[in-house]
């Protein structure tokens, strides 16, 4: 049985593209990324070029990144590309501080993170009957 997963996991080739370094916290990047999930290439990039948020430049960039490894490295069709999952990790934390009054400091906290987009081909769904 599990050499039948293996051989269904073969079929669907994944398209991977991963930016390090992104200069924003997981928590900003969170909402924009689970937006995309699940939507069409072209509809993902649409939506985050008409969002007003600073990082949706470096996701568009990613998206169009992983894109073009599909159409070159697998050779899909970019109209049949949907963004299959899109998720963000904790990368360095710059540490700064701003000084105070009476001698003291207030930390300034600059995180980074990576970007990671998976990209798949819509498959057509199989039908095993009709129904009556």
């Amino acid at each position: 049985m599990a050499k039948e997963k293996n051989i269904k996991k073969d079929k669907i080739k994944l398209v991977k593209s991963i930016n390090k370094n992104v200069r924003s916290s997981t928590r900003k990047l969170k909402p924009l990324l689970k937006s995309i999930v699940g939507k069409k290439v072209d509809v993902a990039l649409r939506d985050l070029s008409f969002s007003e948020k600073r990082i949706s430049a470096d996701i568009k960039k990613t998206i169009s990144s992983a894109i073009a490894n599909a159409e070159n490295n697998f050779q899909y069709d970019i109209d049949k590309l949907v963004v299959k999952e899109a998720y963000c990790g904790k990368q360095i934390i710059m540490r700064r501080f701003r000084a105070r009054a009476k001698g003291r400091a207030a930390p300034i906290i600059k995180p980074y993170s990576n970007l990671t987009i998976i990209l798949s081909e819509k498959q057509k769904m199989e039908e095993n009957g009709t129904k009556s």
